[in-house]
């Protein structure tokens, strides 16, 4: 599947395939509190690299990590969400049998499959919603070089897909009342362009000029917001932002830039991802209502993939670039403190902000 990745468009490597081990950044969520209580857990779910250069899915509960997989297979965690006692974690994990990845929602450390490992298949994001969990991804509809279909499961069974006789995906999924929004992109035949689709009908947001790509969706009572980016003329990308459809240009292109998270509070609109400086290296970025905040100086490449709220406190998930290795990265209020030790490979890819 051809397509651009958050990680990977944002750090200049144009198109990857999509079953690669590096795979897109998750997204941002935060959960509403009970009346008079406020104890913040902060979720934060990636992958770090083990002593074999094995991919090991994690979740990071208020820093302290736990393996959701063994190591013997290459594996990540994008998207969390916390329900009561629940912890879901969307991602994916190598098949051992047909070395292909398997789509996969964990609760509490224990995984379903999605897709049955015969055709490559991922998982990108996840939400829970009066018990229910829905899930958002691809599958390919075949062996090596046929085309990918963007997915939706709700508590494990297949609910949406599109027709699947071109590329798409879907990066992101929330759930509002009654009704399900995903965001991705579908091929039109000569580019992908960025869609949303409620309830399974599908809404353009890309201006067909150039490919473009929504990767994180949220929903504010009748408003419907999606980050992500478009390329632009010169083959840059463009972060943005689209409320309703229309789109609010975070970067103009003329370095390349991508958005990854979103958060809501009241008015405010919170966008993470990350744009290029004039040396070539990327800098994560925080936007509130379109102004940026600058997380790290642009000496290493560094990226912001989400983003949560708690009261007037800002979490950011990410990685940054220590000379050698990424580094998994929280930041609260711009602070930076490391998740890994710099050892070893590791992204940190979404993030769940759970106050009760």
């Amino acid at each position: 599947m051809t397509k651009v990745n958050r990680r990977i468009a944002v750090f200049g490597l144009a198109l990857c395939a999509a079953a690669g081990l590096l795979g897109c950044s998750g997204g941002s969520s935060v959960s509403t509190p009970p009346p008079g209580q406020t104890v913040t857990d902060v979720y934060i779910v990636g992958f770090e690299r083990n002593a074999a250069s094995i991919n090991v899915a994690k979740i990071w509960k208020n820093g302290v990590a736990t393996s959701l997989t063994n190591g013997t297979q290459n594996a990540d965690g994008y998207s969390v969400a916390v329900s009561g006692n629940d912890i879901y974690v969307a991602g994916y994990e190598y098949n051992g049998t047909t070395g292909l990845p398997v789509a996969k929602v964990w609760k509490n450390g224990v995984s379903t499959s999605l897709t049955d490992g015969t055709k490559a298949g991922m998982a990108w994001s996840v939400a829970v919603v009066g018990g229910d969990v829905h899930a958002s991804g691809y599958e390919q509809t075949g062996g090596s070089g046929t085309p990918y279909k963007a997915r939706a499961w709700k508590n494990g069974v297949a609910t949406y897909s599109t027709d699947g006789s071109r590329n798409a995906a879907a990066y992101g999924i929330t759930v509002a009342g009654s009704n399900q929004y995903m965001t991705g992109f579908e091929n039109n035949g000569s580019i992908d362009v960025a869609k949303v689709w409620k309830d399974g009908v599908p809404a353009l947001l890309g201006d067909g000029t150039y490919s473009s790509y929504g990767y994180s969706v949220i929903v504010s009572g009748n408003d419907v917001y999606v980050a992500g980016m478009q390329l632009v003329d010169g083959g840059n990308g463009a972060a943005r932002v689209w409320k309703n459809g229309v789109a609010t240009t975070l970067s103009d292109g003329t370095l390349n830039g991508s958005v990854a998270g979103l958060a809501l509070s009241g008015n405010d609109a919170y966008a993470t991802g990350a744009v290029q400086n004039a040396a070539g290296k990327y800098i994560a970025k925080l936007w509130k209502n379109g102004a940026a905040t600058s997380l790290t100086d642009g000496s290493n490449n560094a990226f912001a993939s989400g983003v949560g709220l708690s009261g007037s406190d800002v979490y950011i998930s990410g990685y940054e670039f220590n000379g050698t290795k990424y580094v998994a990265k929280v930041w609260k209020n711009g602070i930076g403190t490391s998740l890994t030790d710099g050892t070893n490979y590791a992204i940190a890819e979404g993030l769940f902000i759970y106050v009760h």
